[in-house]
């Protein structure tokens, strides 16, 4: 099995199962041969409710076993090309031991190899269940709210992914409060990403990281607002060398909506 998180559209193979993170209608236009459709919106909804979030290890198997993913062969997952989607998948399968990589580029960089030939025939895959014993895989692991406001100011390094005017507090999103954890530095995930969609070289994000600030052998926690970009954050940082990153998946709009956790904002009100 792979140990990279990340994994280059020529290296991918039958031996791989592969999961398609975009949307419905891309999928049916036409996907990689064999590539099993993963319902996004309906994983990301699921994660917020506390019936069904990311402690749900059942519901979750569940999930993830009806997609025909027993944990036993690696996983593969592309998206449109801005690898949010991707990274947010491969954050979750990982987080339950299944051992995942997100394809480089997305379908942008899938679809440009020579030797490519799509499929529009939806793939029903076979339930199977999910191991109950899977060796911890994962790189990166998942922090709460009330984890993190308890954390904070105790070397916690906090890595915001979002852009610069919801850092500030200028973008609120659909957000009750805006501006950024005390403490936290902003990397924007674009800013990890090159002009062709392709994640930066390691040596480049780790440069971009420790010019932020961002102390090696310390602990990071990645955030966005909603998960895919802390997810992708969190894959640049283990690419770039990091060997202690967790993600706050339920990232800033689950922050700002609790009126213990503080906020630092940039701009006047």
């Amino acid at each position: 099995m792979t140990k990279s998180a990340l994994l280059d559209p020529s290296a991918l193979d039958p031996s791989w199962l592969v999961l398609d993170a975009r949307g419905e209608g891309d999928y049916k236009q036409g996907h990689w041969p064999g590539a099993v459709h993963v319902p996004v919106s309906d994983w990301e909804a699921a994660a917020k409710q506390a019936d069904t979030d990311l402690s749900e290890n059942q519901h979750w198997r569940t999930l993830i076993g009806n997609l025909g993913v027993d944990g036993r062969r690696p996983v593969a997952v592309y998206d449109d090309g801005r690898i949010t989607e991707a990274a947010r998948v491969w954050f979750i399968l990982q987080h339950f031991g299944v051992p995942a990589a997100v394809l480089d580029g997305g379908w942008p960089a899938l679809a440009a190899q020579p030797t490519f030939r799509s499929e529009t025939e939806a793939v029903v895959p076979s339930p199977v269940t999910l191991g109950t014993t899977l060796s911890e895989y994962g790189p990166v692991g998942l922090v709460t709210r009330a984890e993190l406001r308890d954390q904070l100011g105790a070397g916690t390094q906090v890595f915001d992914a979002r852009t610069a005017a919801e850092f500030a507090g200028e973008d609120l999103r659909k957000n009750a409060r805006g501006g950024h954890l005390p403490g936290a530095r902003c990397v924007g995930h674009a800013d990890l990403l090159t002009a062709e969609g392709r994640m930066k070289q390691p040596h480049e994000l780790r440069a971009m990281l420790d010019g932020a600030g961002f102390r090696p052998g310390e602990r990071i926690v990645t955030h966005c607002d909603g998960g895919g970009r802390a997810a992708l954050a969190a894959l640049a940082a283990v690419q770039a060398g990091y060997t202690w990153v967790d993600t706050y998946y339920l990232s800033f709009s689950d922050w700002a909506k609790d009126e213990s956790c503080p906020i630092v904002r940039d701009v006047e009100s």
